[in-house]
């Protein structure tokens, strides 16, 4: 009979490519968890993995497998959630997905009211970019997601916590420094520093500036807000950022962050569950717990 470790010490190799890593993760041996793969394969009648000497990777069959695999150990996942939510709803572990360009800036409005309003809910931070959270989500990794909304978002369930304005900024000497707004065609003709590929606020960010008749700065490609902020700063060019990006007050006093005038270009802040997911209660206290922490901040 095929055990859920079983499934679980298969989808740490294929993680890790490696299965001493892999053990490592499972907290076992290696033999063990090489053992139980062979055990696994004889099973079967399957051979799941090529086992060279500096690699493994997975065989056809094994390509179809471990996606049969992730679902039988999301299944199992959520099965666990509901048992607990069966005693407890509001106690146990909630696994946050936040991007890099909010989780830094959301987080030190909202993290202390989540724990007054669930006090018995473990809450675990998991920051990366837009897609892998979102794969994270599907296969039951994370519980919920607190990301910008992007149209192209499928099989989730969304609730809106709140609308963020992107703010020009620009070095204190800039022509636009001391306008108190701005309209967005401004921009028409400037160059606009961007984050690198694989940001949605990129995506969403260049939408705005191509409308308005911008360009891209090809000179440079941020990995982070801080390092596009860094180069304003420096007077290396001109950017948007969120607006809870620019509250910080120790932010570099040579940067002036100049709103747009109405229609503002905005990001629509959600929170994604998977559908039909188990925990409603909690997701319910969390939307209406950010909501209200973010009252009057932007």
């Amino acid at each position: 009979m095929i055990k859920i470790r079983d499934l679980e010490y298969l989808d740490a190799v294929v993680k890790h490519k490696h299965f001493g890593r892999a053990a490592e993760a499972c907290f076992v041996s290696q033999p063990t968890l090489s053992g139980q793969i062979m055990k696994l394969e004889d099973h079967l009648g399957l051979q799941l993995f090529e086992r060279h000497r500096h690699n493994i990777m997975l065989t056809p069959a094994g390509e179809k497998l471990i996606h049969e695999a992730r679902k039988v150990l999301s299944a199992a996942t959520t099965f666990e959630e509901t048992a607990k939510e069966l005693l407890d709803p509001l106690s146990g572990d909630m696994h946050i997905g936040l991007i890099p360009t909010l989780a830094p800036y959301i987080l030190p409005h909202i993290i202390e009211d989540l724990n007054q309003q669930l006090p018995r809910l473990n809450f675990y931070l998991h920051e990366n970019k837009t897609q892998t959270l979102l794969d994270s989500l599907d296969n039951g990794k994370l519980d919920v997601l607190i990301l910008p909304w992007l149209e192209d978002m499928k099989n989730v369930e969304r609730y809106d916590l709140f609308e963020e304005p992107l703010l020009l900024a620009v070095h204190q000497s800039h022509q636009f420094a001391n306008k108190s707004s701005l309209a967005l065609n401004v921009l028409d003709d400037q160059q606009i520093l961007t984050l690198e590929d694989g940001h949605c606020l990129r995506d969403q960010t260049m939408g705005y500036c191509f409308a308005a008749g911008a360009e891209e700065d090809q000179r440079f490609k941020a990995t982070s807000l801080e390092t596009l902020r860094y180069m304003v700063a420096s007077n290396l060019g001109i950017t948007l950022l969120p607006k809870l990006a620019t509250l910080n007050p120790t932010t570099s006093k040579s940067i002036a962050y100049v709103p747009f005038k109405s229609p503002q270009p905005m990001r629509q802040i959600s929170l994604l569950v998977r559908p039909n997911y188990s925990r409603m209660e909690c997701v319910r206290t969390i939307v209406s717990s950010v909501r209200k922490s973010m009252e009057g901040v932007i």
